[in-house]
């Protein structure tokens, strides 16, 4: 069982993040912005090729961090894999000490820089989900056995503020039902939108075998929040939210209070497990948003076995 399943599995509160993408200067990259993020976050995401961008591999970035003595949760999309190429992927990982999977159909590649890009799509989300308690459980879809199995934690993605809501909440539930044990949600800027959707798979009992992470973003401008407004898939910041942060006189401050409410907020949801941070290279913010909202460094977290309630 990896850690992060450990942790979830005894209901404390769980901080997961991801680096910025890696290109060029790889290591010397990873390296520099792990090292103030690393004592506050449980596990790190290795994205693979967000919003449809190449950027370097996510078993590469996942192994790196294991060597550096860090939990990673290995990202994989259905966009530009088959099913051979994923099951290769995910038998590469387990060969590494990666258990920790997170499963993503994949932004469409008309999100990207690279539009003429060919889409694979041989899978889609929830089928890739399956397809790594498969191989986790020892098999190959064809039914070839892999000996020893190598166990994997299954987690997924959705969208807590885009319509049609109802969807979304069942697409929460499918994947819960796939075997999904935790779902990192979405950036979502209208509060009672995330309320909403979590209300409706707690209610559901989804949260009883699936935590939900809800993703905080960290930024430093009005600008970068027209940014994610209009190049993030499926993520809206309301005009209020962009003009009250340009009329604060202090954008950077005021988008600091921005992640710090929103993180309030969503632990004070009940089936909340935790929150996903997303520093969009503000690396120190991380750090800071915890120490404001109460949050203590993960080595303090373990040993006194914090829950999500207390980060209240």
């Amino acid at each position: 069982m990896s850690t992060l399943a450990a942790k979830l599995a005894a209901g404390q509160l769980v901080i997961t993040g991801e680096l910025p993408v890696i290109n060029g200067d790889g290591l010397a990259t990873l390296e520099r912005h792990l090292e103030p993020i690393e004592p506050w976050l449980d596990a790190i995401n290795a994205t693979d090729n967000p919003s449809a961008r190449a950027h370097a591999a996510p078993l590469a970035v996942a192994i790196a961090l294991v060597q550096r003595g860090v939990e990673p949760i290995m990202q994989l999309t259905c966009r530009d894999r088959n099913r051979l190429a994923l099951q290769a992927d995910l038998v590469g990982a387990a060969m590494h000490g990666i258990e920790n999977i997170c499963c993503l159909t994949g932004d469409d590649v008309t999100a990207g820089d690279e539009p003429e890009a060919r889409r694979v799509f041989d899978l889609d989300g929830p089928q890739l989900i399956a397809l790594t308690l498969m191989i986790g459980a020892g098999s190959y879809m064809s039914g070839r056995p892999i000996e020893p199995a190598p166990g994997f934690f299954v987690g997924a993605v959705e969208n807590p503020g885009t319509p049609p809501f109802e969807v979304r909440r069942r697409r929460a539930e499918k994947k819960a039902q796939a075997g999904a044990g935790f779902l990192q949600l979405q950036l979502c800027y209208r509060p009672e939108l995330l309320e909403r959707f979590i209300a409706g798979v707690h209610e559901r009992g989804v949260t009883k075998t699936c935590a939900m992470l809800p993703s905080i973003c960290m930024v430093g401008s009005a600008g970068a929040l027209r940014f994610i407004d209009a190049k993030v898939p499926g993520v809206e910041v309301p005009p209020e939210v962009i003009a009250k942060i340009e009329v604060s006189g202090d954008g950077d401050e005021a988008c600091f209070e921005l992640a710090c409410e929103q993180a309030r907020h969503a632990l004070s949801l009940p089936g909340v497990a935790g929150i996903h941070l997303i520093s969009f290279r503000k690396d120190a913010a991380i750090e800071r948003l915890c120490e404001r909202i109460g949050i203590p460094p993960r080595a303090e977290r373990e040993q006194h076995g914090h829950s999500p309630s207390l980060a209240h």
